[in-house]
């Protein structure tokens, strides 16, 4: 039901993605979270494409905390602003994080590779429907999506929503 992947450039870290639906308790699992009680990022899954996004967003936040680049205070938040095509914080917690009557959520935790602890004390926390991660598409808002990203029809023509998703996560901090 879960996804765990090792991160390529950072072997000793993996990033285990966890969704669920039917979500009955978003505002408590925000209120958690934004106090620090939640050790993950919460993401609305509505703004995804692929598992594939969240996994390079975590990759350049645990490399951002290795340089001592972070833009934001905490690893997970990392994540979240990660997922964002902007410089915003706040814009990206608002676009990319959980609200309170969100019904789906999807989880992302990193850890050591050989730890998976956190798991369920996580899922444990939330009231939902755990279902495969590979599901996340079928919560998508594409035209929102290609609305924030700017994707334009001719740029899907020679590749996908997710590659244009993507190529504008990467290219944020030089732009």
């Amino acid at each position: 039901m879960h996804l765990t992947q090792k991160l390529e450039l950072f072997p000793d870290h993996a990033v285990t993605q966890i969704l669920f639906r039917e979500l009955k308790n978003a505002a408590e699992l925000k209120k958690s979270a934004v106090e620090g009680k939640i050790n993950g990022a919460l993401i609305n899954p509505a703004m995804l494409v692929s598992p594939f996004q969240v996994l390079v967003a975590a990759n350049k936040a645990v490399h951002s905390q290795k340089i001592g680049k972070m833009k934001t205070r905490s690893l997970y938040s990392e994540i979240i602003f990660n997922l964002s095509p902007t410089n915003n914080i706040s814009e990206a917690f608002k676009r990319f994080g959980i609200a309170d009557g969100d019904e789906s959520v999807l989880v992302v935790l990193v850890h050591n590779k050989d730890e998976s602890h956190h798991l369920a004390d996580i899922t444990a926390q939330v009231d939902g429907l755990q279902v495969p991660v590979d599901e996340v598409s079928s919560l998508s808002d594409s035209a929102k999506i290609r609305k924030l990203y700017k994707v334009t029809p001719q740029e899907e023509k020679c590749g996908t929503l997710l590659d244009a998703v993507v190529c504008r996560m990467a290219i944020k901090d030089v732009m």
